[in-house]
């Protein structure tokens, strides 16, 4: 299937990598079928979750374990019902990434993780009630201007 794109151009999708969100994603629910777009530079961690049917919305994302080695969460059981979640080696986890001009202050959402059954093709934005994360976290650690001791 051919797609359009604004930031590829026209591009070729096999059909059954479509990722359907049955409740969209917070602020965008009317859009519920996504693709995810792979950088074709292997050593850049970023990739793009891009609407199927709207061609301007697309979001980058980062595979979370990435910028936080740690991260740990528990889904809620709804959320594990509504994605049909069998074995947690289906799951598949990005995080929405915000580019400010100042690249350095790239941030990631962690607190509201994408999660995807890859199996099932499956698609959910999980709002955590979890201290630990926030929703900018930075990519790239801020240096401190302090010396050390």
């Amino acid at each position: 299937m051919k797609l359009n794109t604004r930031n590829f151009g026209e591009i070729e999708i096999d059909e059954s990598s479509i990722i359907n969100f049955p409740n969209g994603i917070p602020g965008f629910q009317k859009e519920k079928r996504y693709i995810i777009i792979n950088n074709p530079d292997k050593e850049n961690p970023f990739q793009w979750l891009q609407s199927v049917d709207n061609p301007d919305l697309a979001f980058v994302v980062i595979n979370p374990f990435f910028v936080k080695v740690d991260y740990d969460i528990v889904l809620p059981e709804s959320a594990i019902e509504t994605l049909k979640i069998e074995d947690e080696e289906d799951v598949a986890l990005y995080t929405i990434v915000v580019i400010p001009e100042n690249i350095e202050e790239m941030t990631t959402n962690l607190s509201g993780p994408i999660v995807v059954n890859v199996k099932e093709k499956l698609g959910k934005q999980i709002v955590l009630d979890d201290g630990r994360y926030s929703t900018k976290h930075y990519i790239f650690k801020k240096e401190s201007n302090s010396e050390g001791a």
